[in-house]
């Protein structure tokens, strides 16, 4: 069994840093490994992704859907995941499930923007849950169990008929 104080890195696992510009004896010294003259041999020189002014490839390949700028970080949960909280007392069916109810049981570690609630599984108690947004299977499988899900999603807007 190998104690704290002697755990060490592997062989070669950690190269020194080589130092340039410190005289021939070194290696790498006067131009360090550098080259003579350009711009490549200057500091402050970026150049990654450019192609001597020829459009740079990321430029050249066709762009194609989009990223919505602010989406919702949601936190999954599955069925299971309360049922087992249940089983364990650490979640009371009887009181309302919400966001702040599961993240003192442990079931979620944070509440971020909402909770989506996932799962075919199936669940015993009867729950009354107040989620961000559920799957039709996880509805379905707690109204089976005589209990009620709640979404506080905002409905899209839907394009008035003319």
């Amino acid at each position: 069994m190998t104690k704290l104080n002697e755990i060490r890195d592997n062989e070669g696992a950690h190269a020194k840093r080589m130092r340039v510009g410190r005289g021939p004896g070194s290696g790498k010294g006067k131009t360090a490994g550098r080259g003579v003259k350009g711009q490549k041999s200057r500091s402050g020189v970026a150049l990654n992704g450019f192609e001597g002014g020829q459009m740079p490839l990321h430029m050249r390949m066709p762009k194609r859907g989009f990223r919505r700028p602010f989406p919702e970080h949601l936190v999954e949960v599955n069925l299971w995941r309360i049922a087992v909280a249940i089983e364990a007392g650490k979640l009371d069916a009887k009181k309302p499930v919400d966001a702040a109810a599961l993240k003192a049981a442990g079931v979620i570690r944070r509440a971020r923007d909402g909770v989506r609630l996932l799962g075919n599984d199936e669940v015993k108690a009867k729950l009354t849950l107040t989620v961000h947004s559920a799957t039709a299977s996880a509805k379905a499988a707690v109204e089976k169990a005589g209990g009620a899900v709640t979404e506080t999603r905002k409905p899209r807007d839907v394009v008035a008929e003319a």
